[in-house]
This record gives C-alpha cells, structure tokens and sequence, in this order.
C-alpha cells in the first residue's frame, strides 16, 4: 500500500526537502554502523586521521588507514575513524571520505584550538590526537588508538613548546593507546607533565620501560604496567567508575621483530640531536631539523611506522573488547542486584501495550531493486516495533513507562531484553512456542520500497487475559498508550477498565488497516486521544459510516478542509487528535484555550469549543535521512511526554518534531541519542519556528 520509503516520513509531518540551514545545523556526526555498536554496547574502536593527512605520503596513508580498520574488525570491534569532512565533524568515515582526505593537497591539520576556525570554514582536515580525543569522548568511545602522542618539545622549558595532546589526556576521560613519545621529543619532562595533568600512565607488557616510539627503552619508566587485555581494561573501567575528569595513556613497546629496525632509528635521532646541539639549533626549529636528519640517515621510518600502528590497533581493539565485556558484565550483575526495581507491581503513570519487532533493513546502492539477482547494499538490524518504539522514547524523555508485550524465547528476545534494558520490560511474556516478532524491508537507493515482509504472529498473543492481570496498573496510571497491533479484543478491554477509572487512553493506529480497531465498538468514545496520518483517519471514518473523499486531495487547503471535517465527528468523544499530513505537516485537533489546543488530560467530559493549529512540517534532507521507521513513534513518545509533564501544546509539538528528526537521521527507530535537552527548544540553536495557523472547528 505504501509505495515509497519516504511516505513512511511525510505520513509523520516529516518533508525530505533540501534544506541548507539543516544541513548544517550539526556539525557533529557519528557514522550508522558506529552509532549502533555503541548503541548495542559493542566495542568500538577511535582512530585519528592526521596519519592520513600528515603521516604518510599517498597511496601509503590510505591503504594503512584501511589496513588499521581492519585489524580493528578482525579483533572484534568496530573502527571508529576520526577526521573533519567540509565543516563536519566525522566519528566513522566511509571509504569514499578515506579517500577524499587521503588525496587532499593541502589538508588543515586538525587540533583542539583548530576545530572552531576548521568548522566555520567548512574545511576539510585530519584530527590530532586531541581532536580526536574530543570528538570520540562526545560520541561515548572509551578506547582511542594512534601511533604516538605529543609531548614537551626539547628546550620545551624555555620555548613552552607543549602538545595539546598532553592537556587534552588531561581533561578528556578516554583511554589512548600509543607508542609512547618519540624521542626527538623529551621524554622525560613529557611524563613529568603527564604527571602534572593527573593523567595515569601505564606501560602494556611484562615490563615497566616506558616505550620511544621506535624503541621498546626510553630510559624512563612508567608509573604503572598491566599485562595483558583484561588488566587493561579494568585500569580504565576503573577510571571510568570514579568519574575522573583525565585520560589514561597505556604505552605499547614496539614488537621485537620490529626493535632492530626502530633502534636504527633511535641512533639516528640521537646523532641529529648532537648535530642541533653543535649547530645551535633551538627553539621550534630543533623537530624539524631533526626529522630531517633522520629521513637522510635512515629509510626504515615508514615501514617501523606501519608495523606500529598495526600493532597498537590490535592490542587497543583487544583492549576495547575485554573493557566492553567487564562494562556489560557489571550492568548485568547490577541489574541482578536490583532485580525487582522494575518489577510488574511497581507503579508507573504511563502504561504501553503494544508490539516488539526485531527490523532488518535492508537498502540498496542501485536506483532499482531487481528480484531474481543479488546486488549492492547495505542491510542493518534494529529493534522496532510501534509500541516498543514509544515506551522507548518515553524512558529516554525522563519517564517509566510499563511496557507490556510479548516476545519469543529466541535468540532474538535476547538482544531485544538487552537492547532495551533501560527501559521497564517487566511486562513483557516471553512465549517458548512462538518466534520473536520480525521484519525485512528491501529499499532501492532511490528509497522506493521494493518489498517488506513480516512474521508479525506474536502479536496477537498480547490477549485480554494476559493484560488484565496489570488491571491495577492500567486505572490507576495517567496514561494508557496502545497501538494497533494488538488483538481487538484487547483493545475493548483496556478502553473498558479506561472508561470505568477514568484513565486516558492514547491510540496510535500502526497503519491503514488496524486503525479501526476501535472504532468497530463504541471502545473509541473512550480514547482520549489519538495520533492518525489522513489515510488511517478515513478509516477511522468508514468505520463509523462517516463519508471520506475517494481520492485523497493534494493541495494544502483541500488537506486541512478534509482533515478538519473528519475530525470533527470524532472530537465528539475523544480529548484531541494529532493528524500528521505528510509534506504539509501537522494539525492538532481538541478544546480551544486561549488561542491554542489545550493537550492536558481532562478531568471529566464537558462541552467545548473546539480549533486547530496547522504545524509546518520540519525539512530534514534524503542525504541526512538514514531509518525511517520510527519517526512517528519518535514524534508521539515526545507529544506524550510533553504532555505529562504540562508543557504548552507549541512546546510539545516541537519536541515531538525535534524527537522525529532524531530518528530519521539514526540506524535505530529511537535515536539512541534522544534526552530531554535534544528536544528542549531553549537550548536548540538555529532553528527557526513559524507561528502555527489557527482556525476554527465548527
């Protein structure tokens, strides 16, 4: 029935229209596949892209940063590569980004002091170690690997020559796994500074010798070793469970079969050192007058360069992945411990019953889908479902909601319960003889649907008997959300225990088809609210043997006529309506107050005067879309959190739109990124919001 992807946006108020001023109203952007490996809590791995820009002369930087990569994957974890593209700031590059900064005859070279100017400009640019410390602690990765960091610089006393590496492992919580310092640097007061900083330093291996880069001795030592990966990651969990504010720098020596060729190199630093000194080189020209010398007296430079990386690469992803595994192992024990936290007798005022899907999506790189033939694409696994979506969304909008379902007992109810711990799943019946809820969906590049599937059996197993056994929870909760997906006579039986408590119910009604769940019975004259697209409000409306426009108009005054006629008759009964109109945004249908709809939950049944306010729909463009499966549910989650918590009914339709936007540029039908100060309009900068048209309802 819908016969393109991005219907499945414009039925939420949500356009696909080019739009400069969103495009770059983020300057900050997590690669899908990064997003949902920390989102399913996976290791991930950060990597800086200076190496690609600075490092390595072409083709050598590229083919090491895709070698890097993968050794990450080979590991376990997912690579997280860090640079700036055109303004933006990239936590994961695709290849053609790789590429794009590998080629770049004059690149910025990206450090903490640079990223302001960087971005106002819309350059493009490798980051520095603290650039990339920063970037990969805003996306929430622990473990960042590189070849070696900054230090003081020799006569560093003097000229105060000191990498913001170092401040940056001072302020930043984030594990960096390096080299060490190379020795054309001074060791010596870098781990004095290090020290300074509150920066804890330990040496990864049986010894304690603090690693040049080149050579596994520096003469110095480290303040503290750990041997392997499961010591290391106990060191930074540690870090990260007192809450301090400062990095940990874990320094890998070179690998033996590497340590010939590195201490060549040492020799080499240490003559062009002598040759400064006699020269009386000082100041900022003593590194690169060193470098220089160097690269004269030695070519091994770039092979030891690579076998370090690869290195450090391996041992931070082993690193990451032990640190990962004690990470869920303690939430897990922790959940343990307060096993009856979330219990099914525990109070909530919102009450969610509805579906749990596990959605694969999968999109093609060609503009047609042709059956028969396997071609380019991508496929991505998230958790959906309507009402999974929208207890999602409240949970991450300041609320509880008990959230009732039903699942299989098969691998896929297991990454659903973990995915969705932090949400009050005690509600949820884990069924031994049915499959987990599923859902493919084959997008072509150009976002027409080509097909969907869905193994959807479970749902109806979500019965009356099952749900009145929350009967207490149900009349006593301010809210009852259902969706349709449940079985009709379930949905009779929770408007009946609404109507005897006066509990209010919202419907959301899933598609065309289930939309008139309700209005088989009189069940609906007990909804208080619900949230229709135009199509599921004429169902609605042949229902009740109301007339409906045949072909469903295309301009925006006949949209609004339609809409508000339809309305009509169902205001007679239910608190307010929420009609999403595609492209031509949303109308809020309910009691007039004060130039407005007031959206509060009513005490008892009056009579009102009724009006609506037209909502523009907010641009979001195809480029920045990336899942358009939970926009809708995105949007009510945040219209019902609003409401609970009285906010104004601009208020709340704005964090409904903000909470949509969200969505559509995530893997993951709630963005996992979704909080109350991502949908507070007072701390959204840049967004402008055009005063909604009112009009009458007669």
């Amino acid at each position: 029935m819908i016969k393109r992807a991005s219907a499945l946006i414009l039925r939420r108020g949500i356009t696909t229209s080019h739009s400069q001023l969103c495009k770059k109203d983020s300057l900050f952007r997590v690669h899908p596949l990064v997003s949902q490996a920390l989102a399913e809590n996976k290791p991930v791995v950060a990597l800086e892209s200076t190496i690609i820009t600075h490092g390595m002369p072409y083709p050598h930087n590229l083919s090491t940063a895709k070698e890097v990569e993968a050794i990450v994957r080979a590991e376990g974890a997912t690579p997280a590569t860090v640079g700036v593209i055109e303004g933006e700031v990239c936590v994961g590059l695709s290849s053609k980004e790789l590429d794009h900064l590998a080629r770049r005859q004059s690149p910025v070279k990206v450090s903490r002091r640079d990223l302001p100017y960087v971005l106002s400009k819309g350059l493009s640019g490798g980051t520095t170690v603290s650039a990339t410390m920063i970037a990969a602690h805003r996306a929430g990765i622990p473990v960042f690997v590189t070849g070696g960091i900054g230090g003081v610089h020799r006569d560093g006393e003097n000229s105060l020559d000191i990498s913001a590496d170092l401040t940056e492992l001072g302020r930043t919580p984030i594990a960096v796994v390096s080299a060490g310092v190379k020795s054309i640097l001074d060791i010596g007061r870098t781990l004095e500074f290090l020290e300074t900083q509150g920066v804890c330093v330990a040496t990864y291996g049986a010894l304690k010798n603090f690693p040049a880069f080149f050579s596994p001795q520096s003469g110095f030592t480290s303040p503290y070793q750990v041997g392997n990966p499961e010591e290391a990651a106990k060191l930074i969990a540690s870090a990260l469970s007192m809450g301090l504010q400062s990095g940990v720098l874990l320094a890998v020596p070179i690998p033996e079969e590497h340590a010939p060729a590195g201490q060549q190199i040492e020799e080499a630093i240490q003559v062009a050192v002598t040759e400064a000194s006699a020269r009386g080189v000082t100041g900022r020209d003593v590194t690169p007058f060193i470098l220089q010398k160097v690269n004269e007296l030695t070519n091994t430079t770039l092979q030891c360069d690579i076998a370090l990386i690869h290195n450090n690469a391996k041992v931070g992803s082993q690193i990451a992945c032990a640190l990962s595994k004690q990470l869920n192992e303690t939430k897990l024990k922790h959940k343990s411990r307060h096993i009856g936290k979330d219990s099914a007798d525990s109070q909530s005022d919102i009450v969610v019953i509805g579906g749990i899907n596990v959605d694969f999506i999968a999109k093609g790189k060609l503009k047609n889908v042709k059956f028969g033939q396997t071609g380019p694409g991508s496929v991505c696994q998230s958790f959906g479902g309507v009402g999974r979506n929208i207890a999602d969304s409240l949970s991450r909008l300041g609320h509880r909601p008990l959230f009732i379902s039903a699942t299989g007992a098969d691998y896929h109810s297991d990454a659903v319960f973990n995915y969705c711990k932090h949400m009050n799943t005690s509600g949820v019946a884990r069924l031994e003889d049915y499959n987990t809820a599923t859902y493919c969906v084959v997008i072509a590049e150009s976002g027409e649907l080509s097909l969907g599937l869905g193994d959807m059996d479970i749902h109806q197993q979500i019965t009356e008997q099952y749900v009145s056994q929350f009967e207490r929870q149900l009349s006593s909760a301010t809210l009852v959300c259902l969706d349709g997906n449940i079985p009709v006579s379930t949905i009779d039986y929770v408007c009946s225990v609404a109507s005897k408590h006066n509990t209010n119910v919202w419907y959301e009604p899933t598609d065309s088809e289930k939309a008139c769940k309700p209005f088989l019975s009189d069940s609906w004259k007990s909804l208080s609210y619900t949230s229709p697209n135009l199509a599921e409000l004429c169902t609605m409306s042949k229902t009740l043997g109301i007339p409906t426009p045949e072909v469903l108009p295309s301009s925006l005054d006949e949209v609004l006529n339609v809409a508000v006629a339809l309305s009509r008759p169902l205001l007679e009964h239910i608190r307010c309506l929420v009609v999403s109109l595609g492209a031509n945004g949303l109308l809020v249908c309910g009691e007039h107050d004060a130039g407005s709809v007031n959206l509060q939950p009513r005490k008892q049944k009056r009579k009102r005067q009724l009006c609506a306010l037209h909502y523009p729909a907010l641009p979001v463009t195809q480029e920045e879309t990336v899942n358009v499966s939970g926009a809708g549910d995105s949007l009510a989650g945040a219209l019902m959190a609003g409401i609970l918590q009285q906010r104004d009914t601009d208020t709340c339709v704005r964090m409904g739109l903000l909470a949509a936007r969200l969505s559509l540029v995530s893997p993951h039908p709630i963005a996992p990124t979704l909080a109350l100060d991502s949908v507070d309009t007072n701390k959204i900068q840049g967004q402008t919001w055009p005063t909604p048209s009112f009009m009458w309802i007669d």
